[in-house]
């Protein structure tokens, strides 16, 4: 059974940190993509991050670039987002993805999500 299972959310306030983990199981790390999507109230689901766990190549939406970093753990199949300098608009639920292929809008997997809110 594939499991991903997010944790690392909570409040905190504009210009500090969090840092998320996803903790994946049931599937071949090495060969697939993890990365981690938000959708706040009222809008669209928007990708945030994502490294290809085989090659090490990451991608940062422009929003997050420079604040946010995505890295992995292969000796504990988990992925992390450490995100610095956080703002009230990443204000979000954030969800843990893993594809074959690459983070996109029809991931092949999908956490549970994890709340994270960011206070002015």
């Amino acid at each position: 059974e594939v499991q991903l299972v997010e944790s690392g959310g909570g409040l905190v306030q504009a210009g500090g940190s969090l840092r998320l983990s996803c903790a994946a199981s049931g599937f071949t790390f090495d060969d697939y993509a993890i990365g981690w999507y938000r959708q706040a109230p009222g809008k669209e689901r928007e990708g945030v991050a994502c490294i290809s766990i085989g090659s090490g190549y990451s991608y940062y939406a422009d929003s997050v670039k420079g604040r946010f970093t995505i890295s992995s753990d292969n000796a504990k199949n988990t992925v992390y987002l450490q995100m610095n300098n956080l703002k009230p608009e990443d204000t979000a639920v954030y969800y843990c993805v893993a594809d074959a292929l690459w983070c996109r809008k029809e991931n092949d997997y999908w956490g549970q999500g994890t709340q994270v809110t960011v206070s002015s």
